[in-house]
């Protein structure tokens, strides 16, 4: 599969493309990742006090509540200014280049997201078995969504800029194969969401759905040359399981509506999660489609 567009995202990073730059980098990322949850308990601390700060980090644990929920999603600051400040420092290129051609990045963002979101909103005829449960009140939602939205935008791009931007430029500055630049940051993207406490025995099954959308992600970075389809992409989907339909559990003090996976067995959640990857993929060659058509 040839990416025309791949080798220009790639460019600015082939100039120090060391892999101890690399593992620096991710050190790099870490510490200023830590060191905004660090910020993040100093500011509850300076506005709750110690008891109080040490609550909402237990209710953070859960993310059951809207303000919980918002403060995880803050916590993505320091996994996006990471990236940003090891492209710069360490490989002395611009933070921005982790993006791609700005205009392009915003223009395929909002494609993604449409059709995303157009998706997303036809599943919705596919009958099911499923009864979600109103979690918020209409009004309490809505006068949480502006930051929400936020929150979202954050997180999904702190992720992207990190896996599709820094990783995968790094990656493909040192190695031709798409197995290394394309697979290894991907797997670590899935390996990251395993949670075999709160999905049982589909916690693998979870890990395979992720791993498909950080591949596709992956390729419309690669087919695009920069991280904005793929930013939009994962914007939409995260935006619709977080404040719309959300399982009941970690991430979902947000939702509209949420699903109670405690009375779900594997044999639900099974096809629930291959259906979702059947969608994923159909997501992904529309916008692969809309954003390459000429």
């Amino acid at each position: 599969m040839q990416y025309t567009a791949h080798a220009d995202f790639v460019a600015p990073a082939r100039a120090r493309p060391a892999l101890w730059r690399v593992f620096l980098g991710l050190v790099v990322i870490a510490l200023i990742y830590a060191l905004g949850i660090v910020a993040l308990y100093g500011i509850l601390i300076a506005t709750s006090g110690f008891a109080g700060a040490n609550a909402w980090m237990e209710r953070m644990a859960t993310a059951a509540t809207p303000t919980s929920t918002l403060l995880v999603l803050a916590t993505f600051v320091g996994m996006g200014v990471g990236p940003l400040v090891a492209a710069r420092i360490l490989h002395r290129r611009s933070a921005l280049s982790l993006v791609g051609p700005i205009p392009v990045a915003v223009r395929h963002f909002l494609v993604a997201a449409a059709i995303c979101g157009c998706v997303y909103g036809l599943t919705q005829l596919i009958p099911s078995n499923l009864t979600p449960s109103q979690s918020l009140g209409l009004p309490i939602w809505a006068s949480f969504l502006p930051l929400a939205l936020v929150g979202i935008f954050i997180q999904t791009g702190a992720e992207e800029v990190l896996f599709r931007g820094y990783l995968q430029q790094q990656l493909a500055a040192r190695f031709s194969s798409p197995v290394i630049w394309m697979v290894l940051p991907s797997a670590l993207f899935a390996m990251l969401h395993y949670q075999p406490a709160l999905m049982g025995d589909t916690a693998w099954v979870m890990v395979a759905a992720v791993f498909l959308f950080a591949i596709l992600a992956a390729d419309l970075t690669a087919q695009t040359g920069s991280i904005g389809a793929a930013w939009g992409f994962h914007f939409a989907n995260n935006t619709v399981a977080i404040l719309f339909v959300a399982m009941d559990g970690p991430l979902s003090g947000l939702s509209l509506f949420t699903v109670p996976m405690a009375d779900m067995g594997a044999s639900e959640l099974r096809p629930m999660l291959m259906l979702d990857m059947v969608i994923t993929t159909l997501t992904w060659a529309a916008i692969r489609f809309a954003v390459t058509r000429r």
